[in-house]
């Protein structure tokens, strides 16, 4: 029994006569009547009563009828979802993106994809940046979003390994502690000069903020009275809330670190930005899910300056 031959069953059910079927299905009458035949021979039973007003169903036919149409529905719903895989409207994406970038700037993309590709799953997980690397070459997630001091430099590093593409830029901050409010806006770097810091932990790996923040102090000969690691940028943010550390922070759409009990500032002169990468296994993009990641956050209006899908050179 084939798919087909149930359509053309049902067609001439639905049309009570062979050549009102045949015209329907845009096919010669005897060859419909041919295929009506294989059917029945292959089920061995009749399915069709011929008379001269056309063609009724039998009640073997009627009861083929009933079961076709939930064949052919199941049928045509497994095409319709695999056509949804091969446009990247369903299926599954797994990201792995530094908790800075979670705060404001995915939220927006996320709501974007979700509009595009209503049925992908998407899930997360905030690693640090070393960490979401090696789970992308591990295949564990399909995508990493990470910031780093010099885009072009970590770009011609790893190009042969990854697919980059550009993030934009994640401008830096003075964040203060909650007793500062009466801070200038913008902060001089100088302010700097003699008070605690704290840094997240740096690596060889990936250089981010702690070492785009050395070079600031280093240009404006900015000497901090001590400098604290924490592990990462999350956890060195609960010491400038209580007041023992300043620091210096990415603040990716100047508003994700409204959520902190925290006194933010433009700095002057302005250090140079991080930069956001999206991270790719080579040929991931031609996926059709990441491609459609990659699309909205192309195409997200709302995206922040300089936010874009050209690979890093």
């Amino acid at each position: 029994m084939e798919l087909r031959h149930l359509r053309y069953f049902s067609a001439v059910v639905e049309a009570g006569s062979f050549s009102a079927a045949a015209e329907a299905l845009h096919m010669a009458q005897p060859s419909l009547s041919v295929a009506i035949g294989k059917l029945e021979a292959s089920v061995g039973v009749a399915l069709l009563v011929r008379s001269p007003r056309g063609v009724e169903p039998t009640s073997a036919g009627r009861y083929l009828l009933d079961a076709a149409a939930g064949v052919i529905g199941e049928a045509d719903e497994i095409v319709e979802t695999l056509g949804r895989f091969g446009a990247g409207t369903t299926g599954r994406l797994s990201l792995a993106v530094v908790p800075t970038l979670l705060w404001h700037r995915l939220p927006r993309l996320l709501r974007a994809f979700a509009d595009a590709a209503p049925d992908v799953e998407v899930r997360l997980t905030d690693p640090p940046p070393w960490t979401a690397i090696d789970l992308l070459t591990r295949r564990t997630v399909d995508v990493a979003m990470i910031m780093v001091a010099d885009g072009p430099r970590f770009a011609a590093r790893h190009r042969a390994q990854l697919d980059i593409v550009d993030g934009g830029d994640v401008p830096l901050v003075a964040a203060l502690p909650p007793d500062r409010s009466d801070a200038p806006d913008p902060l001089p770097m100088s302010a700097f000069e003699g008070r605690p810091l704290v840094l997240p932990q740096r690596t060889a790996a990936v250089p981010s903020l702690p070492e785009a923040v050395d070079d600031a102090l280093r240009t404006h000969h900015v000497t901090p009275a001590s400098v604290h690691t924490a592990e990462t940028i999350q956890t060195s943010i609960p010491f400038i809330e209580a007041g023992t550390a300043w620091g210096v922070l990415p603040d990716p759409d100047r508003a994700s670190l409204r959520r902190f009990d925290l006194v933010v500032r433009a700095l002057e002169p302005a250090p140079r930005p991080l930069r956001a990468l999206v991270l790719m296994r080579p040929g991931a993009a031609q996926h059709p899910i990441v491609s459609r990641l990659l699309q909205c956050l192309s195409d997200a209006p709302t995206r922040p300056a300089g936010l874009g899908s050209d690979p890093v050179r």
